[in-house]
């Protein structure tokens, strides 16, 4: 973290219902805060608006392309008169205006052509709608500066969020049970590191801190976790996480942002989810084709609604990593539109 900057008084009144629920402490470590947002979409708009609006110290919005009328309709921060602008530059004061105490700069350089030095004077890294390759090459450019990384797209009805955060220092506080915490692991992720026991009014509480250990997005998925359910909890695993797999796959040998749409591209791209099926230790039975051609028609495609919801909850556990409070998310978020689920997954 960068050094923590005081809060003003007029920033306490301003913030004051958030401070009462995580403490001030975590709201100064928000206010310190340099966020790098890559891409400025549907997903992204939502993002920059909940993290800005919450109070963090800096946006830098790095995004290379125009706008075009296809982005007018799930994207808030730019209008008509944008078009043929760049994207960052448009978006930027309108987002400047929801918090002129937040920092907000544009970058419309090109992510492919920066060195790994530029991601290190940022707090948190969040990277919308990249490829498979660039998502690892900026994940690990994130590792090599210890900083946290959430990637996340949103595909139509469909959509997911994946977390690095390292290793994670938090707290939860809880009113004192008949089952204290206990120091030590707690899951094959998370261990208990200390246990301290304070008066709240007439109450005992419990302030427990834990840290939680993360796989960077390539170590994921390559995760043999999954095969470890049980074969009827298997069968209950969102079609969407192979989906999301077998979509990156579908680029990756098509060479290029080609959409699976042709009968036999449609053919193919089933193929692949059950290939992403099985190389999770998943059954093939989980993906219909029925559902892979409404997720291969989705892509491509931003619903503001979609956007919306996923970008509410990786807003919220940027939050929550900043302010060192709750549980964060380990570390698969997937959203299918058809269900209204959002279930976690750890890889």
């Amino acid at each position: 973290m960068t050094e923590e900057k005081q809060i003003s008084a007029d920033e306490i009144a301003l913030y004051d219902r958030q401070i009462r629920l995580w403490g001030m402490a975590a709201q100064t470590r928000m206010r310190s805060a340099n966020v790098l947002l890559v891409n400025i979409g549907a997903l992204a708009n939502e993002i920059a608006k909940n993290i800005v609006l919450a109070g963090i110290g800096s946006l830098t919005v790095l995004d290379c392309s125009t706008v075009t009328a296809l982005h007018l309709g799930g994207e808030f921060f730019i209008e008509g008169s944008d078009v043929g602008l760049k994207r960052a530059e448009a978006a930027v004061p309108r987002i400047q205006k929801l918090n002129p105490r937040v920092s907000i700069i544009a970058d419309t350089s090109d992510f492919r052509e920066l060195p790994s030095e530029y991601y290190s004077k940022f707090n948190i890294i969040v990277a919308t709608e990249l490829q498979l390759h660039d998502l690892i090459k900026m994940n690990e450019f994130a590792r090599q500066s210890s900083i946290p990384f959430y990637a996340g797209g949103s595909i139509g009805l469909y959509g997911y969020v994946f977390v690095d955060l390292l290793k994670h220092k938090f707290t939860i506080e809880r009113e004192k049970s008949n089952f204290p915490a206990k120091i030590g692991p707690e899951s094959n992720t998370r261990s208990v590191t200390d246990v301290m026991v304070k008066k709240d009014g007439p109450k005992l509480k419990e302030v427990i801190s834990k840290v939680e250990s993360y796989k960077s997005l390539a170590e994921s998925l390559k995760s043999d976790s999954l095969t470890k359910l049980r074969p009827r909890t298997q069968l209950k695993v969102s079609p969407v996480l192979p989906a999301v797999k077998a979509m990156w796959e579908y680029y990756k040998t098509s060479g290029g942002d080609a959409k699976p749409r042709s009968p036999e591209a449609l053919a193919r791209f089933h193929n692949l989810v059950l290939e992403a099926c099985r190389s999770l230790g998943l059954p093939a039975g989980i993906a219909s084709p029925e559902f892979t051609a409404s997720f291969a028609r989705n892509i491509g495609t931003e619903l503001s609604p979609v956007a919306a919801i996923l970008g509410g909850v990786l807003a919220q556990d940027i939050l929550n990593c900043l302010g060192q409070r709750e549980q964060p998310i380990q570390n698969w978020v997937v959203l299918d539109g058809n269900t209204s689920s959002c279930p976690i997954y750890t890889l």
